[in-house]
């Protein structure tokens, strides 16, 4: 597993942007992400990881991958049971949307591949015809699987949060979060991993 690459370009460019990201970003130093090689897997982790704590689906990912023989890949979870991913900790419907995602890559009626010559937008819609994948997950797939370098998601409740420490408010609408995304392009990505950071407290201003 690698670590999703930006260095002092995008940190000046989002440090000119706006003051309060110039301090965070000074206080915080480079953030190291890690990414996936492989979007099944970053799809996967994203739905099973969704509305669960990051230590759960640790547990939840750590059987699987035993359950896929030490590599959880479409093919291998393509020829497990519904019923057996569930046994990893998660609900049926997780389990089902995880495995007709794995049936549709590994039967080739979907080219993971494909997904590289896209546009996020167009990414975006592929991946949330499948059920159990809405524009969240797929941006999550945009990041850490494509590592696509202007992904800023108003689904995020994160960022949001982060964005809120970031300017001092209780709360935020649709409008100004848009007025940060053009204020952070072509960088969002980068943006949202200190945003994130500001907001479990990792980070501060």
């Amino acid at each position: 597993m690698a670590y999703f690459e930006y260095g002092k370009t995008e940190m000046d460019f989002l440090s000119a942007a706006d003051e309060n990201m110039r301090r965070l970003i000074e206080n915080t130093g480079h953030i190291y992400r890690k990414t996936y090689d492989d979007l099944f897997q970053c799809v996967a982790s994203s739905i099973a990881g969704q509305q669960i704590s990051g230590k759960a689906l640790e547990t939840v990912w750590r059987r699987l991958t035993g359950l896929c023989g030490g590599e959880v890949t479409a093919e291998k979870v393509a020829e497990l049971l519904p019923g057996e991913i569930k046994s990893c900790g998660m609900s049926m419907k997780k389990a089902a949307w995880i495995k007709s995602f794995a049936d549709a890559l590994a039967g080739g009626k979907f080219d993971a591949d494909s997904v590289a010559g896209m546009s996020d937008g167009d990414v975006v819609a592929a991946l949330s015809a499948f059920d159990g994948i809405g524009q969240w997950t797929a941006e999550m797939a945009l990041i850490f699987a494509l590592k696509r370098p202007d992904v800023f998601s108003y689904g995020d409740l994160g960022i949001r949060k982060g964005l809120m420490k970031l300017i001092g408010s209780a709360s935020i609408d649709r409008k100004i979060f848009e007025v940060y995304r053009k204020k952070f392009s072509p960088y969002g990505t980068v943006a949202s991993f200190y945003l994130w950071a500001l907001a479990s407290g990792d980070a501060v201003i």
